[in-house]
């Protein structure tokens, strides 16, 4: 029998519904949620594959699964990668793999930990900051945001220089990104699953809810955004993850698309995509669980071993 670990926060509706779908089907696949205490060096992992929705949150868990890949168990997602992504590497990437992306600049932090000592410790720095310079990058409004942030915290519309001053001021130790503001037409999320299957979902940005509407985006359109999305988690390696696109005149921007832990809770997703998401997800694990892909070799390092 092989067993699928879920390492979760506070979530409540989507893991143990997740969990009874993979035991449900009865194919020696079980699922349960993990129970840590301490992890030992080369220390042995009962588990075939671990479905990660809280690492981020957690540093312990995140130390726990980088071994467990080491142990050559199956993690989604691959922790090496989630803890080296940021929004401009992303930003980096799209044009890398020529999507189409926001202009992007990324900004020196405004505050540091106690040991930097501005005078002596930033030489590299250019100080004061362009902001014009900036500004004629980006544009106006432009977006503020922190780099390694989620789930809409921390996000400024700027209409000036002096308010982009002014919220950048306010970022602290954060590494921030200014961002050209795309004043879309049409929005949509799509859910990213196994690097194969995507569900493109109209999101509503100001009620942050999903709109169930399968005639939303035209044929055209619905292709572009998944055979796009599929390039972004194929690069990222991510088996689980939202992409969300801003449409303006029938081109989709990627906005963000770094969501290794993706919302799926019934009440965001409405039961329809919740329950799709659910018994993907379990299709998913199963597979991985019954077909393992040491994630070593996306690391390259197993020639180390």
């Amino acid at each position: 029998m092989k067993k699928v670990g879920v390492i979760v926060g506070r979530e409540w509706s989507f893991p143990p519904k997740f969990i009874d779908e993979v035991n449900r089907r009865n194919v020696g696949v079980v699922a349960e949620f993990v129970k840590l205490g301490g992890t030992r060096m080369n220390e042995k992992i009962p588990y075939t594959v671990l479905v990660d929705r809280i690492s981020h949150e957690v540093p312990y868990y995140r130390s726990y699964l980088k071994h467990a890949v080491l142990e050559g168990i199956t993690v989604i997602n691959n922790p090496f990668m989630w803890t080296a992504d940021d929004k401009f590497f992303g930003a980096s990437l799209c044009t890398q793999l020529g999507l189409a992306h926001p202009k992007t600049i990324a900004l020196p932090n405004k505050d540091y930990v106690p040991g930097i000592v501005k005078t002596e410790s930033l030489r590299n720095l250019v100080y004061p900051m362009d902001w014009q310079a900036i500004v004629d990058y980006v544009g106006l409004p432009c977006i503020l945001k922190d780099a390694h942030g989620g789930g809409w915290r921390g996000v400024y519309v700027c209409h000036s220089i002096e308010e982009l001053i002014r919220y950048y001021d306010s970022s602290g130790l954060l590494t921030m990104i200014a961002q050209e503001f795309i004043k879309w037409e049409q929005y949509v999320r799509c859910m990213c699953l196994g690097r194969d299957i995507v569900l493109p979902m109209p999101y509503d940005t100001n009620n942050r809810r999903y709109i169930a509407d399968e005639n939303y985006l035209s044929p055209v359109l619905h292709k572009r955004v998944i055979d796009d999305s599929l390039k972004l988690v194929k690069a990222l390696g991510y088996d689980m993850n939202t992409v969300e696109w801003a449409i303006k005149d029938g081109v989709p921007y990627a906005i963000d698309f770094m969501n290794p832990a993706p919302d799926m809770d019934i009440n965001s997703l409405t039961p329809a995509y919740f329950d799709w998401v659910v018994a993907k997800m379990a299709d998913l694990v199963i597979d991985r669980a019954q077909n393992p892909s040491p994630q070593l070799t996306e690391l390259k390092w197993s020639k180390l071993f």
